[in-house]
Order: C-alpha cells, then sequence, then structure tokens
C-alpha cells in the first residue's frame, strides 16, 4: 500500500501559514509528498526546502488570476497538485497549509487505510475537526464551524476538488462513499497575530471576490483584527501537535475570551447549539460526503 500526501501553497511567509508544521505532520503517514508552490511574492519555496525531507517533491504552478472568485482557483490547483502525485499511490493525503495531524492519531490513520484499501467501495477517509480561534486556547464549538471533512482520497482521475477546495466530490457532482479516518484535524487558520490576521484576510479575499485589491477591502483601514465575531467558543483542553509546539511558545499576542458568553444571531442556532451539547448529535449538518 502507497500513501501520497499533497498540498498547494502560495506567499507563505507573507501570510504566515503554518504549511511547514502541516507538511511535518503527516510526513511520518505518507510515502511521499508532494507540494505545489504557486507564483510567489516571497521565499515560499525556500521554506519548503528547508524541510529537508526527501519524501518531498516540490512541483511549480502559476494560479490563473481570471479564477478568483467563489475560492475556484483553489480547486483548481488543488486538483493539479492531486495529479501529480505517483500513479501506484493508492491513497491520496491531501492537507491545507492551515491544517495539522497531532501524531496521536497516526497509527489510526495508517490503520484505516490499511483496513479499506481492498474495499473500492470506499472512496475516501473522513477526518474530525477541531477549528481554533484567536489564540491556541479556544476552540469554535458550535455548527458554524464544520465538523467533518474527506482528506484521505482513492487515487482515481475523477474524483475533483470540490467549490474552493473543502472537500472532494466526483466529476458528476456525486458525493464520495468515505470510511471514518478515526483521526482529527486542528485548523489553526484563525489563529494569528491580529495585525497579520487584517493582512491575510485582504490578501485572501481576492480569491473570492475577483479583482478586489488589498487596499480596498472593507477592514483596509483596521489597524487590528477583532476577535469578536463568533457565536460560541470553548477552552481548548488538549495538547497541539508536536510540530506546532515551537510556533504555540512563539505566540506574542492576547486575545480574551469569555467562552460563557454565546452570540447566536437566531434562536434555531441557539437551540441545536444545546441539543448537540446534550445529545452529541449534530442534526441537519450539509454533509459534504456518504457514510459506508
Amino acid at each position: 500500500m502507497k500513501i501520497s500526501g499533497f498540498t498547494i501553497i502560495r506567499n507563505a511567509v507573507i501570510n504566515d501559514y503554518p504549511v511547514v508544521e502541516a507538511i511535518r505532520s503527516i510526513l511520518p503517514v505518507v510515502d511521499e509528498m508532494v507540494v505545489s508552490v504557486g507564483d510567489s511574492e516571497d521565499d515560499t519555496e525556500g521554506l519548503i526546502r528547508a524541510i529537508g525531507s526527501p519524501k518531498i517533491r516540490i512541483v511549480h504552478s502559476v494560479w490563473d488570476p481570471a479564477l478568483k472568485t467563489n475560492g475556484t482557483v483553489l480547486a483548481v490547483e488543488t486538483d493539479k497538485a492531486f495529479r501529480q502525485i505517483s500513479p501506484d499511490a493508492d491513497w491520496a493525503f491531501y492537507i491545507q497549509a492551515d491544517e495539522v495531524v497531532h501524531e496521536q492519531y497516526h497509527a489510526a490513520i495508517r490503520q484505516a487505510t490499511e483496513q479499506h484499501v481492498s474495499d473500492k467501495r470506499v472512496e475516501g477517509l473522513l477526518f474530525n475537526y477541531t477549528h481554533f480561534y484567536g489564540t491556541y486556547d479556544y476552540i469554535g464549538d458550535s455548527r458554524r464551524w464544520y465538523s467533518r471533512e474527506v482528506r484521505i482520497i482513492r487515487n482515481d482521475a475523477d474524483i475533483h476538488s470540490y467549490k474552493d477546495a473543502q472537500g472532494f466530490r466526483r466529476s458528476n457532482g456525486e458525493k464520495l462513499r468515505v470510511k471514518p479516518a478515526n483521526a482529527a484535524v486542528y485548523h489553526y487558520g484563525w489563529v494569528k497575530n491580529p495585525e497579520q490576521m487584517i493582512a491575510k484576510m485582504r490578501h485572501l479575499d481576492q480569491f473570492w471576490n475577483g479583482d478586489q485589491r488589498p487596499e480596498d477591502h472593507p477592514l483596509a483601514a483596521r489597524a487590528a483584527f477583532s476577535f469578536d465575531d463568533y457565536d460560541s467558543l470553548e477552552r481548548f483542553t488538549g495538547t497541539h501537535p508536536a510540530v506546532m509546539q515551537d510556533r504555540v511558545a512563539r505566540q506574542n499576542w492576547q486575545v480574551d475570551i469569555d467562552v460563557r458568553k454565546k452570540r447566536f444571531d437566531k434562536p434555531k442556532y441557539r437551540f441545536l447549539y444545546w441539543v448537540e451539547k446534550l445529545t452529541g448529535r449534530r442534526f441537519f449538518e450539509f454533509r459534504n460526503f456518504r457514510l459506508v
């Protein structure tokens, strides 16, 4: 059995992505790691090369500026990277530049891939998600944050990245048939210095709002991001992946959040939140997959 990892990255230094940590977090699980480096304005390629792993294979790509709407370019670039993995790979492990897998899940991931490799009904493996917000101490615990997504897929040319590259589907739009990976992804996209978060959002929103210039972004006049746009958070009581320890230790900002305060804008969301807390089930959640 062979597992190929793959990811896309552009302007990693400018946007302070934890892409090195993301890649390192799955290197022990994969047999090769394809990193598609887009046309960057910084030394993103040097950052990746400095990891120094023989498993890493860097490929280059030019992102199409005509696709900077609704995140389409992210899906296109993800597909391009996916097509670069070795033809003899059984599985493809996709990791985004702000996602990290805890080492405690490595054994479970290998077990799941080995268990289902011969069962062609299983087209992918489903991961649970933990979304950090503001600092490394808070996580989203409402349905505003997606709870599961597919991150390991068959090496099948008919499978494509879906919409803004959150998940995958078949060419005809059919959802993938999946089994649980019994593992989780830690998503750190909303943990940054407030000044860096403003800069990141000004740049990244170009991929959803076409040709909008960073200086024309609604947040352009603000010096720092305010982490008060949430409905419900809770404190994180677990441990961060080993590859994240240095980054966590370097945190140089403080965000104080009263997790007792809930900010649901509609009564139904408050109701569904408490139903989930009482039952442990998230009813009526959108699923970009089919469990088998």
